[in-house]
């Protein structure tokens, strides 16, 4: 397990609105840990388990209160993102997640070899990209 990444965290201003906004674009699935202000994320099937440690095709996360202002539009990124990996078809989720309170940050577009992706910021300002392996016109990249 040395050196790979386990856990993700997203910061939110307003909690309840990004467990509502993930819970509907995604499929996530959070719960409180105890009585602080900390949500547990399961991301769904094959993410890392938390408890015994077997690796799995993703991770799984939190969703912590923020200890300070928001990201301001337009600021540079000032930490690290995450990119979900998704079977759908990115553009109708990024399409979904504006619906839902989200702002388009680089628009979907078709990666040679790689898949088509693109990235929203979600309703409190945090950056996170959605990557499909299946391109524009149909051919599948990655695997």
């Amino acid at each position: 397990m040395a050196n790979l990444v386990v856990h993700f965290e997203i910061h939110a201003t307003e909690p309840q609105r990004l467990v509502d906004f993930y819970s509907e674009l995604l499929g996530w699935r959070f719960s409180q840990y105890g009585d602080t202000p900390y949500w547990l994320i399961d991301t769904g099937e094959g993410a890392i388990g938390n408890t015994s440690g077997t690796a799995g095709m993703g991770i799984n996360g939190g969703l912590t209160r923020r200890e300070g202002p928001r990201p301001e539009p337009g600021a540079a990124i000032n930490g690290c993102n995450i990119v979900v990996g998704v079977d759908g078809s990115v553009d109708d989720l990024m399409r979904r997640g504006i619906e839902l309170g989200a702002t388009e940050a680089m628009p979907a577009e078709d990666m040679e070899g790689i898949g088509r992706g693109g990235y929203l910021l979600d309703p409190d300002g945090n950056l996170f990209g959605m990557l499909s392996p299946v391109l524009s016109d149909g051919r599948t990249m990655m695997t």
